[in-house]
């Protein structure tokens, strides 16, 4: 298997980012991730990022978690930010990346886990907690869904687009998010992906959204809803980007339904898809339900 490592100095000096990079194996492909904060933390905080992000979507939120005492691990998915990045799409699957995930958990050790997850970070996440559900206490969910094989207009559209896309422009797709963003963050964006070779897994994902009952991952986007809805003891708290045109009102008050105890929703009107670029409030209020604070 052929995978790139995009070189370390595409990461120097982002703005907002002093972290440290760290680095697992898994299946022969490096993975990066940061770990934040006291290693001896009551509770740790899963931050799991979608496509086409890194774990540089979780800076805003990061600071105000470390500063209540918590841990913070933010991984990077393999074929994003700092992670290896295989070069042929067919190598992304549905399967690989979640037992990635769960391999992360179990190799790190984490208790006492808040899984917060955004996009992708919750299509894979939110199968996590049925697997090792001895390890996640706490939900924070933010703008994504259950993958169980039905799909929105919405989202066959933005699949169309990405498909169209085979050199997609991610620092002008968070631009147009948050047109305030500043060029410099935006480049952070683009850092992962010195050219169009480093960019398969933004090619697989949206063709890896689980769109019919035999799908891959379809089953477990299901056995999972069965969790969250019949079996989830956990605390949880949501956020939605009130102007995502894919994963925002609608499907996140639908699922909000599904997670058993889950309470009104925070709605950030001004947030779209990537609502951790409004993240430190979230994170504010996110604390201050579950009494971290």
């Amino acid at each position: 298997m052929e995978a790139l490592r995009t070189p370390d100095e595409r990461f120097a000096a982002l703005p907002g980012w002093p972290y440290a990079p760290l680095y697992l194996q898994h299946r022969g492909l490096r993975v990066h991730y940061v770990d934040e904060g006291p290693r001896d933390a009551k509770v740790t905080v899963l931050a799991l990022h979608g496509n086409p992000s890194w774990a540089y979507l979780w800076r805003h939120m990061i600071p105000v978690f470390t500063a209540a005492g918590l841990r913070v691990v933010a991984p990077d998915l393999v074929g994003f930010g700092r992670s290896d990045k295989p070069v042929d799409a067919a190598f992304h699957t549905f399967a690989f990346h979640r037992g990635q995930l769960l391999s992360l958990v179990e190799a790190l050790d984490l208790t006492n886990v808040m899984l917060a997850c955004q996009d992708w970070g919750g299509i894979f996440g939110l199968t996590l907690p049925m697997a090792l559900p001895e390890r996640f206490t706490r939900l924070l969910v933010m703008n994504t869904g259950l993958g169980t094989g039905q799909v929105t207009e919405g989202f066959r559209q933005w699949r169309t687009y990405s498909n169209s896309q085979p050199d997609l422009p991610v620092g002008k797709l968070f631009k147009r998010g948050k047109r305030d963003m500043p060029d410099a963050e935006a480049a952070a964006y683009d850092a992962p992906f010195p050219d169009t070779t480093y960019k398969a897994a933004l090619r697989a994902f949206p063709n890896l959204v689980p769109d019919g009952d035999n799908a891959p991952g379809a089953r477990l986007g299901r056995q999972a809803l069965e969790f969250w809805r019949d079996t989830w003891a956990g605390e949880s708290f949501m956020a939605i980007g009130m102007q995502d045109p894919v994963l925002g009102e609608a499907p996140m008050k639908s699922l909000q339904k599904t997670i058993r105890g889950c309470p009104p929703p925070l709605e950030v009107a001004e947030a779209g898809h990537f609502v951790q670029e409004w993240g430190g409030p979230i994170a504010a209020a996110a604390l201050k339900h579950f009494r971290l604070k």
